[in-house]
């Protein structure tokens, strides 16, 4: 039987070709780090740099163009543009621009200026009422800077011109990101992982995974997870791995095709709560999280009527996660959201592919370094 719900969205079924490779960018977080060293540069020699290195927390290292650089007695201010590569994204283009002075302590302090969001609800992990800039970009900020300044002091604040018109077309206001834009990014690459040639690039992964005679595919939401699942199950080859994206119902049909035995699926909360709703295609901007579904688990596993109000009036799942690991359930809450995702994956595979897949889902948390609940005993390593 055909369940809408958990079909994503109709794209054409074309004859299999290798895609073409697609032009990857840098974001906002990594864009504004090279900005931040370019002012510090230009503050502590006096001169504007045309260009800077800075280091991506892969390991690797890029260097960027500098737009512009200003400097005066006290600060100096410098331009760095955000090339998105082929990604569809909003801020492609945008200036991200940092200023940076002198300050008596030997703390590098973050301020977000024009154009860059404050946060004003929880769920985020960060500050409320402070810049909406996310723990990885700052710590590429800070480390940026240090490499100019190994023990001096600065405040450094980024600002993007039109950043607020901008975030008009992002979710930053449903999830109570206010006045502008945040500042993204866990590895500092820009991968356009939202069109139609990531979803064959998906697709090719698992065939070449397939081809390859290993008979359990890993699917990951992103590189974090990836990353997280080789530490869970060192002993599979690293071609079983593969970063799905948004894209987990292409791979389960790619997996069917090619008779893989078993499907694991490693995620954090929010994008384990859509697809526990049934819902297979996970971006942001066609699906969001369904906190009344998260609300119901919190009570059937032991939590109060205003645990469960919190979780419901939330913006993000983050929060749920929050409230599960501050009142002791978060093991049996996480497990019983796997067990529901396991459910949605295997019915697919059943009802879509016509054939049986059986799958095993594991949730960790947000550093993606711990398993902390799961559908098999033995996995939690927090």
């Amino acid at each position: 039987m055909d369940d809408p719900e958990l079909r994503e969205p109709d794209l054409p079924r074309t004859a299999k070709v290798r895609p073409k490779a697609l032009r990857t960018g840098f974001t906002t977080g990594a864009c504004s780090a090279a900005a931040a060293k370019a002012a510090t540069l230009a503050l502590v020699n006096g001169v504007a740099p045309s260009s800077v290195e800075i280091g991506l927390p892969s390991g690797n290292r890029h260097t960027f163009e500098v737009e512009s650089c200003q400097l005066d007695a006290e600060q100096a201010t410098a331009v760095v543009v955000k090339d998105a590569g082929d990604d569809p994204d909003v801020t492609h283009g945008a200036q991200l621009t940092v200023t940076v002075r002198g300050r008596a302590d030997h703390e590098i302090s973050l301020h977000g200026g024009e154009g860059v969001g404050v946060v004003t609800k929880e769920g985020l992990g960060l500050e409320v009422g402070g810049p909406a800039i996310n723990p990885v970009p700052r710590e590429m900020i800070t480390e940026a800077v240090r490499e100019v300044v190994p023990e001096a002091g600065l405040d450094v604040t980024i600002t993007v011109p039109g950043g607020e018109k901008m975030a008009r077309k992002t979710t930053n206001r449903r999830l109570g990101i206010f006045g502008g834009i945040s500042i993204l990014g866990t590895t500092g690459i820009v991968r356009p992982f939202s069109t139609a040639s990531w979803r064959a690039s998906v697709e090719q992964a698992v065939s070449v995974m397939a081809a390859q005679d290993c008979p359990t595919l890993v699917l990951a939401t992103g590189g974090r997870t990836e990353r997280a699942a080789m530490r869970l199950l060192p002993d599979l080859p690293e071609v079983a791995f593969v970063e799905v994206g948004d894209f987990t119902g292409a791979a389960l049909r790619e997996a069917a095709e090619h008779g893989i035995s078993e499907v694991v699926f490693v995620g954090m909360i929010g994008k384990l709560t859509k697809l526990a709703s049934g819902v297979l295609m996970t971006h942001y901007t066609r699906s969001k999280v369904d906190t009344e579904f998260l609300a119901r688990i919190t009570v059937q596993h032991g939590g109060s009527a205003q645990d469960a109000s919190e979780v419901e009036d939330s913006v993000t799942a983050r929060r749920a996660y929050e409230i599960w690991a501050r009142n002791g359930t978060l093991a049996a809450c996480g497990a019983d959201l796997c067990s529901r995702v396991r459910t949605v994956l295997e019915r697919f595979a059943e009802q879509e592919c016509g054939r049986a897949l059986p799958a095993k889902v594991a949730m960790v948390d947000f550093s993606a370094g711990n398993v902390v609940a799961a559908t098999e005993a033995g996995w939690v390593n927090t």
